[in-house]
């Protein structure tokens, strides 16, 4: 990759770009808005919930047009839809482009793209809950904080696809090699590199920087986030991912529950009937 398009270049893309969201979540905002008695502020926001390019448009769009006198940061999704208004969401922060448009002629991409976001969805579900189970007041920042914890790979499907999958294709052919060294040498930079600064340039809340930064892992609640997000990348790859034990034990001493539990609980979660104790091929992303 040239040095043109380094990290500056693609900041300045992103930063320019009007951001694509789902299909789906254009579809089922257009229907609330056409159903009066439908159009609430939860309804609206348990849509974008499952779109973490459309809640990263939303922060963005508030956290650029705050007044000078707000001295509180919003995180959660339904507290910026108070704040502006519904109409006005739709207005300035419209669901559109759409992400299957802008990759109708990469369908691979397209179908990574999508995987991603599924796994940010879980994710985020998994961080939930176990917030509440910590007795969290404010579990929506974790939630939505690993909802986003990817959100610059989400970002580059849609931008730069060729290259993703080139990325894609040597953690194939190269399985020790860690994947950031792989994007270090295929961009030239990281995937959390470019979040980092995109994150700063967008003036996102600081206290969603800290919950999505892994290197401040030693606090409870980013570990939370930190471990949902490991938990679904090994799961994804079968429920005989060799990683996953580790995972277990890490999420039993974040909870205080014996491992055995964190395993039923998991188990449940995922809608398991069989015993994840033991390998099932059957269950490989």
């Amino acid at each position: 990759m040239s040095e043109a398009r380094g990290l500056d270049y693609w900041v300045a893309v992103l930063m320019q770009a009007d951001l694509p969201v789902l299909k789906q979540t254009a579809r089922g905002l257009e229907e609330l808005r056409a159903d009066d008695e439908k159009l609430t502020a939860i309804g609206v926001a348990d849509i974008i919930a499952h779109d973490p390019i459309m809640t990263v448009k939303l922060l963005r769009y508030l956290q650029q047009h705050k007044h000078k006198i707000q001295t509180t940061e919003v995180i959660q999704v339904e507290q910026a839809l108070l704040m502006m208004g519904i109409e006005p969401v739709f207005n300035k922060v419209p669901p559109a482009p759409l992400i299957e448009d802008a990759l109708k002629h990469k369908t691979p991409a397209l179908l990574h793209l999508l995987r991603t976001i599924h796994r940010s969805h879980l994710a985020s579900e998994y961080a939930k809950d176990w917030a509440v189970r910590l007795r969290d007041l404010h579990f929506e920042e974790v939630r939505i904080a690993a909802l986003l914890h990817d959100i610059a790979e989400i970002l580059m499907w849609c931008f730069a696809p060729d290259e993703m999958l080139e990325v894609e294709e040597l953690r194939l052919q190269e399985p020790t090699v860690r994947t950031r060294v792989i994007q270090a040498r295929v961009f030239g930079f990281t995937m959390f590199e470019l979040q980092r600064v995109l994150a700063e340039q967008w003036e996102l809340p600081q206290l969603l920087l800290t919950l999505m930064n892994d290197s401040c892992a030693h606090l409870p609640r980013v570990r939370n986030v930190v471990l949902a997000v490991n938990l679904v990348r090994h799961s994804t790859k079968g429920w005989d991912d060799p990683a996953l034990p580790d995972d277990y034990k890490d999420i039993a001493d974040l909870l205080r529950m014996p491992v055995e539990s964190v395993r039923d609980m998991i188990a449940v979660d995922a809608g398991i009937a069989c015993d994840i104790h033991q390998p099932h091929r059957g269950m490989d992303d």
